[in-house]
């Protein structure tokens, strides 16, 4: 018998028109569930404002139905709002499984709608075997790779690892339900003000090149953005290069920063210590550049480069200056 799954998917602004748009984890997610379930059995629930290009793009890689709650109300994610229309959701569409991206905002809701609806709840997973109700995750520090089995007669909301799941899935014009929104809050949004920056989001990231304490002083970070802007890649930092008060926290990566999980992770003047490796280590290509032939880092590492990174990184970034011409 075929499994039903609902995605709960999230949208950003579109680059060049004021439309929302899903982001590419996201629609990650909704492919990932079409190559599982198939995508006659895939729906997705969007929540905000402006969503008709993330609905066409939502059938576009996957769902054959979107349920899209169009309201201002929706545009910042309230767990009681998004929870309540989310629950019925799940009530009329009845999935065996709620699937999301492991966000700050994915990872609540599943955890919330798990514990209201009395279902399963894995997070930050890697990857899910439908026939055997298995996830995979990684456990102390990206040491070690389990399946952890779900609880039999139960269903389950997952989340997954920005990255780790990729699939290529097709259903055309996925059919739209216009929902009502009905719930109310307890809390409202007077204000949003984001940070203005062009800067590749380092949990949505495809490729990320990031700095330790070697990079001496928050100025030389400019290093790595000329590199990573034409590249199209984040700018992440460790722990060290924070705490040295070279980065924002909000650039860590590691345990007590951000998971990430991209295709390709280059690793400027970092030691490597295995609290960073806990944030990186599942990355698909790991290049390592430190001037310390014995560092930690090399030992994770794809490919070392046993040199500095003030003479490599601007070296690198004249070789895509060439190409691209």
């Amino acid at each position: 018998m075929s499994k039903k799954i609902l995605v709960f998917a999230e949208t950003q602004d579109a680059k060049d028109s004021d439309a929302r748009v899903l982001n590419s984890s996201s629609k990650d997610v909704i492919s990932y569930a079409a190559s599982l379930a198939g995508a006659e059995n895939v729906s997705v629930a969007l929540f905000g404002a402006k969503l008709d290009a993330s609905a066409a793009e939502a059938g576009a890689v996957g769902a054959a139905k979107i349920y899209s709650i169009e309201d201002a109300e929706y545009a910042v994610f309230r767990s009681e709002l998004y929870l309540a229309e989310l629950s019925k959701i799940i009530e009329q569409e009845n999935p065996d499984l709620v699937f999301a991206s492991n966000s700050v905002d994915g990872e609540a809701l599943m955890g919330l709608a798990a514990a209201k609806l009395d279902y399963n709840v894995a997070t930050d997973a890697l990857g899910f075997d439908l026939e055997a109700s298995t996830v995979d995750r990684s456990m102390y520090s990206n040491k070690l790779l389990v399946k952890a089995k779900l609880s039999d007669g139960k269903k389950s909301c997952i989340s997954f690892r920005p990255n780790s799941v990729k699939a290529e899935a097709s259903a055309g014009a996925g059919e739209v339900v216009a929902v009502s929104a009905s719930a109310t809050a307890n809390t409202k949004v007077k204000e949003v003000k984001k940070a203005e920056s062009k800067e590749v989001a380092l949990t949505e990231a495809g490729t990320i090149i990031s700095g330790g304490r070697a990079m001496e002083n928050a100025e030389n970070f400019s290093i790595l953005r000329d590199f990573a802007g034409k590249i199209g890649a984040a700018v992440g930092a460790s722990r060290a290069a924070v705490d040295s008060g070279y980065a924002p926290h909000s650039m860590q990566v590691g345990q007590t920063g951000k998971v990430v999980s991209p295709n390709l992770y280059i690793a400027c003047g970092i030691s490597g210590a295995i609290q960073h490796f806990a944030g990186m280590g599942s990355s698909k290509v790991i290049v390592a550049i430190n001037k310390d032939p014995e560092a930690p880092i090399f030992k994770k590492a794809d490919y070392g480069i046993v040199a500095d990174l003030y003479e490599i990184v601007p070296a690198m970034s004249a070789v895509v200056d060439k190409v691209l011409v």
